[in-house]
């Protein structure tokens, strides 16, 4: 990976946090992209002291069309060999009562940034004939619907769907572009606290669910899934119909309110 160019939004917490520490260490230059600059800037400022590489900062908040567009502009002459398409977040609560401003918000994270910039980039990748981009997902998008997590879960099932479909298309041109999504479980990062949710599951770290996924991506796989147990659990849930899944589902959501 030694002076690839690898682009990583959400990058200043979480999961694109440790991607970004995990391709600094294997040395490849880096675009990082999220809202805070002040992370951002503390971030880069850390992976050149301690690894020596390049780390260019684009500040964006991908919930606005006009900063989606400016990256892309500013992009477009730029070589990206890996795209971490990280950028999102959830709502909890009865569709009810979550606030529709906030559930807008993340539909334009979650869905639009998210497709507009994975487009960009493939297009991109295409032109220049290789490349990889792992899309963010979440194993909610494996599942038939959440409730009391509605939109989210209908969000990353978009994520999924989009992903799968395109890499289908690519195997059948022979693309020499890969496309994957990544589908972990609970993840120990600050999205409970923007959620407002307490998972009722023990969350991985990020820097185990970063492993799995780069381990996933060197196998070539569409669909990675961080951890045997959540492997399992969602290939299990395959064998269980809806109307007896749906229930089970409420009810470990309404856990996560504290219910």
């Amino acid at each position: 990976m030694n002076k690839k160019t690898v682009w990583i939004t959400g990058a200043s917490s979480g999961i694109g946090q440790e991607f970004a520490r995990q391709y600094a260490r294997l040395g490849c230059r880096l675009i990082l992209t999220a809202r805070r600059t002040d992370r951002l800037e503390a971030l880069a400022e850390e992976l050149q002291n301690r690894y020596h590489v390049p780390c260019r900062v684009l500040p964006a908040d991908l919930e606005r069309d006009v900063d989606c567009e400016a990256l892309c502009t500013v992009l477009a002459a730029e070589r990206i060999d890996l795209f971490i398409n990280n950028a999102g977040f959830g709502t909890c609560g009865c569709f009810l009562d979550t606030d529709p401003e906030k559930e807008l918000s993340m539909l334009r994270v979650n869905v639009l940034a998210m497709h507009r910039l994975f487009k960009f980039v493939l297009k991109k990748m295409d032109r220049q004939g290789s490349g990889t981009i792992l899309n963010v997902a979440s194993s909610a998008g494996l599942l038939p619907g959440g409730p009391y997590m509605a939109g989210y879960y209908a969000s990353k099932a978009y994520v999924v769907s989009l992903t799968r479909g395109v890499a289908r298309e690519l195997q059948e041109l022979h693309s020499p572009v890969y496309v994957c999504a990544l589908c972990p479980g609970p993840v120990d990062t600050e999205f409970n606290d923007r959620a407002g949710v307490v998972f009722a599951l023990k969350g991985i770290t990020p820097e185990f669910c970063v492993q799995e996924a780069m381990h996933g991506m060197m196998h070539r796989r569409t669909i990675i899934v961080p951890s045997a147990l959540m492997r399992a659990a969602t290939t299990a849930q395959k064998l269980v119909p809806a109307p007896l899944l749906m229930p089970i589902l409420a009810r470990q959501q309404k856990r996560k309110l504290g219910r």
